[in-house]
């Protein structure tokens, strides 16, 4: 049975995939591998796990502009996540997902970290803010 979270209208074309959770803060210049494609700051929760074409569900969006550029490199090189899940974004994370072109949701109205399981299929739709679970 599938269940839907509302958070805000975000950004990007509507995607299913394979959820990637953790209650952790995410930068994508300080956590990601970008060239191997793997959380590669020892401190993260997801430390080691691979990100490429997963929906990624973390908590709050951490670090400065190098996310824009990033996002975007990875994406060029297909070795992006499938979307981008926040609890909190600030505007620079959304600036980075929108010249990604990655899907991207933010200010949920329930903790979207503790409503989705890693491993969980999910549908993001960002035009309508919604992601549905199952």
């Amino acid at each position: 049975m599938s269940r839907t979270v509302k958070g805000h209208k975000g950004i990007g074309a509507k995607v299913t995939g394979v959820a990637l959770v953790a209650r952790d803060n995410f930068s994508a210049r300080y956590d990601l591998d970008r060239i191997n494609g793997v959380f590669s700051r020892k401190a993260h929760a997801l430390y080691g796990e691979r990100y490429v074409g997963r929906v990624l569900v973390l908590d709050t969006a951490k670090g400065g502009v190098a996310s824009s550029w990033m996002l975007r490199e990875m994406k060029s090189r297909n070795m992006a996540p499938a979307a981008l899940l926040l609890n909190a974004a600030n505007p620079i994370m959304a600036q980075g997902a929108a010249f990604a072109e990655l899907p991207f949701i933010d200010r949920f109205e329930e903790d979207i970290t503790q409503a989705i399981a890693t491993g969980d299929t999910v549908t993001v739709d960002p035009q309508n803010g919604l992601v549905v679970i199952g």
